[in-house]
């Protein structure tokens, strides 16, 4: 599977990969799985308009979509490590999403996430996921994203059993 081309026929891109913050690394490869590092909804280093709590500074819709951003994010960081022939399988989301108080729905905004997953993997797509709400996140970011990949270097030798969701 071609990653890349995938996300450019859902009419998207893939970002550059993003710089880290501190000290740490955009994605660390431990033999077939790659953690990718907290990816925030910016281009470029920029947030734009993707700031503050859900609902009070930002529509659910919206914040799903920066969801989807920052899984464009953590793909590129993932890819930043596979070799030539390789593709990934999306183990595990863990989503931090800045909600207000009364606000209860983590897991909608981070099925813009999920979903997206689903488009480009297809049934590598598939994941374990957790929805968490937070009062903050770094840089006054709406949602963060955390990913585990698989490496998978021969997409027919899929090693899910998720064959039932298709």
């Amino acid at each position: 599977m071609d990653i890349q081309k995938k996300i450019e026929e859902l009419g998207l891109f893939l970002p550059a990969c993003p710089k880290p913050l501190a000290s740490y690394v955009p994605a660390n490869r431990i033999d077939n799985l790659i953690y990718v590092s907290g990816q925030l909804p910016s281009i470029k280093g920029d947030l734009g308009s993707y700031v503050g709590s859900v609902p009070s500074s930002m529509s659910p819709e919206v914040a799903a979509r920066a969801a989807g951003l920052c899984l464009l994010n953590s793909i590129a960081a993932a890819m930043s490590v596979l070799q030539p022939g390789e593709t990934l399988k999306l183990v595990q989301m863990q989503g931090f999403i800045q909600s207000d108080p009364d606000f209860h729905e983590q897991a909608a905004i981070l099925n813009g996430a999920s979903n997206l997953a689903v488009k480009i993997f297809e049934r590598n797509g598939y994941h374990a996921r957790t929805a968490v709400g937070v009062s903050s996140l770094p840089k006054n970011a709406v949602v963060e994203l955390s990913c585990i990949f698989q490496v998978i270097a021969d997409e027919s030798k899929f090693t899910g059993r998720n064959d039932w969701l298709l």
